[in-house]
């Protein structure tokens, strides 16, 4: 890979590996990270999985969604190929839809320590109801922690340009 050498690649295991293993459980440990070339610099990294699956811990059936999950990163950043493996984990995962949206903002949150994060699942309607959970989380005494609040507080919860059901 052009501009990076060895060393800030040395984390990154499963970015071109022709023979992928997909997990068949939760697998948080399939996160990868790569270092930030901007850490100075306030940016977004965006990433929207429209195929997420997880089962109903009471029933079992498969519950579908999209994940979007957006972040300011810092000093880390998530390899984009280890955090779709790390999503479909969930596949045979059974966890109401609110705790599948906090347990991915947690897991990130500990393997990159974003400057801000939050996370917004749109699950498909089962039994005539959908539910939309979203969590957002910044850095404890930074103007992050403000961004996060303002934007809990002024969040569309059903913006048309999103809502892609």
């Amino acid at each position: 890979m052009q501009g990076r050498n060895r060393e800030e690649l040395s984390g990154i295991h499963f970015l071109g590996n022709q023979k992928t293993t997909y997990p068949v459980n939760y697998a948080p440990e399939m996160l990868e990270t790569f270092v930030n070339k901007h850490p100075g610099r306030d940016y977004w990294v965006k990433f929207n999985c429209p195929e997420f699956t997880s089962l109903c811990p009471m029933t079992g059936q498969p519950d579908f969604g999209c994940v979007y999950i957006s972040y300011v990163p810092d000093q880390k950043m998530v390899e984009s190929k280890s955090l779709k493996l790390y999503l479909f984990s969930f596949r045979n995962h059974g966890d109401f839809h609110e705790d599948c949206c906090n347990i991915i903002m947690e897991d990130l949150i500990r393997l990159m320590e974003p400057k801000y994060i939050e996370v917004w699942c749109k699950f498909t309607p089962r039994g005539g109801i959908s539910i939309d959970p979203y969590c957002n989380y910044g850095r404890p005494g930074t103007k992050y922690e403000e961004m996060a609040e303002f934007r809990f507080r002024s969040h569309d919860l059903y913006p048309e340009k999103v809502d892609n059901r």
